[in-house]
C-alpha cells in the first residue's frame, strides 16, 4: 500500500528559500526523495536545474553532500564516489546521481549504459522536465511529440520522445521506476526502496516545468496529476524484471476512465499551435502504450 503523505517523514532535507522557479516540481519532488534517504546518501549532479536549485556551499538549500561535474559524467562520476565508499566498508550511503532529460537521454546516455551494464552500486534518478530548461528551453530526445521549444519549428517538435525505462530494462538491472511529484507517497515508497537495493536503480520522474510547459505556476501539481490521469505518465515499477503498475495508475486499470490527453496538455503553452492530427497521433501513442502496461501487468500477476 502506497505511503499516506501525512504519514511521511517530518526532517527536512530540502530547505527552503531554495533558488528554484515558482512552482518548480524538482524541488517538490526531491523533498520527499531526500525523506526517503534519510541524510544517508551523497548526490551526484551535472550542470542542470538541479544545481541552480541546490547553490553553491555554503549556503546549499540540500543538507547532504552534493558533488557537481560534468554534463556528460554523472554516471562516471557516482561510479567513483561508490567504488571509494565500498573501499571505506561505507555500505550505509546511498550514492544517487540527479540529472535531467538531458543529462541523462543525450548527453549522460553512455556514462549511464556503461555503469548500467557494469551493474554499478548506484541509484540514478532522471528529472524530466521535457527539455533543456535550464539553458533556455532547447528540446531534448525527451521533448514529447508536438511540443514547442525554442530549438523546434512553430509547430513543435517532429518526432517522438524516447523511452529510457525501457531502454534500462535492456540493461537487465535490478530495480526501474517510475514516478511523479502529483503522488508523493508513490515516489517516497519508490525511493525508500531503491535505496535498500544493490545494483544499479533507475527512476525516471516526470517533472512539469511552468517556465518550459507554459502553464500558471500555481498547477504545477494539478499538470503532474493530470499527466498520469491521461495515461501520458503511467506510474510502475520493474523489480528484478518483474512488471507491476503501482499507485493511481494501477487503479485507473482497475476500473477508472482515464481523461483524454488533450485535458492534459490544454493548459499548455507549449502546445497551443498543436494541430488535431498530432494530438491524434498523441493520443494513439498513450493509447497503445497504456494497452501494453496494463496488459503487461495482468500477465505477470497471473503468472505470479
Amino acid at each position: 500500500m502506497t505511503t499516506n503523505i501525512l504519514h511521511l517523514p517530518e526532517t527536512e532535507y530540502l530547505l527552503p528559500g531554495n533558488r528554484a522557479c515558482a512552482g518548480c516540481s524538482v524541488g517538490i519532488a526531491f523533498r520527499h526523495v531526500t525523506k526517503a534517504l534519510e541524510g544517508k546518501a551523497v548526490l551526484i549532479v551535472p550542470a542542470s536545474c538541479f544545481t541552480v536549485l541546490c547553490g553553491m556551499y555554503p549556503t546549499s538549500s540540500v543538507t547532504l553532500p552534493v558533488i557537481n561535474c560534468t554534463f556528460p559524467s554523472t554516471a562516471a562520476v557516482a561510479s567513483g564516489v561508490a567504488a571509494s565508499l565500498k573501499k571505506q566498508g561505507r555500505t550505509d550511503i546511498t550514492v544517487v546521481a540527479v540529472a535531467g532529460d538531458g543529462g541523462t537521454a543525450d548527453i549522460g546516455i553512455q556514462a549511464l549504459s556503461g555503469a548500467a551494464e557494469r551493474n554499478t552500486d548506484i541509484l540514478f534518478i532522471c528529472y524530466d522536465n521535457e527539455a533543456y530548461m535550464n539553458t533556455g528551453t532547447q528540446r531534448s530526445s525527451l521533448t514529447p511529440l508536438g511540443a514547442r521549444t525554442t530549438t523546434t519549428p512553430t509547430q513543435g517538435k517532429q518526432q517522438l520522445s524516447k523511452d529510457v525505462p525501457a531502454i534500462m530494462e535492456a540493461h537487465h538491472i535490478p530495480y526501474i521506476a517510475t514516478a511523479s511529484p502529483g503522488y508523493p507517497g508513490d515516489l517516497y515508497d519508490k525511493v525508500y526502496k531503491a535505496r535498500f537495493m544493490k545494483g544499479t536503480r533507475y527512476i525516471q520522474l516526470n517533472a512539469p516545468c511552468p517556465a518550459g510547459w507554459q502553464y500558471p505556476s500555481a498547477d504545477t501539481v494539478a499538470v503532474a496529476r493530470k499527466a498520469v490521469e491521461s495515461g501520458a505518465f503511467i506510474l510502475y515499477e520493474i523489480e528484478n524484471g518483474h512488471f507491476r503498475l503501482t499507485g493511481h495508475s494501477l487503479r485507473l486499470s482497475e476500473g477508472k476512465e482515464r481523461t483524454p490527453v488533450s485535458e492534459f496538455l490544454s493548459g499548455q503553452g507549449r502546445y497551443s499551435r498543436t494541430d488535431e492530427e498530432t494530438l491524434a497521433t498523441l493520443q494513439q501513442q498513450v493509447d497503445e502504450r497504456w494497452h501494453l502496461a496494463t496488459k503487461r501487468h495482468y500477465s505477470e500477476k497471473a503468472d505470479a
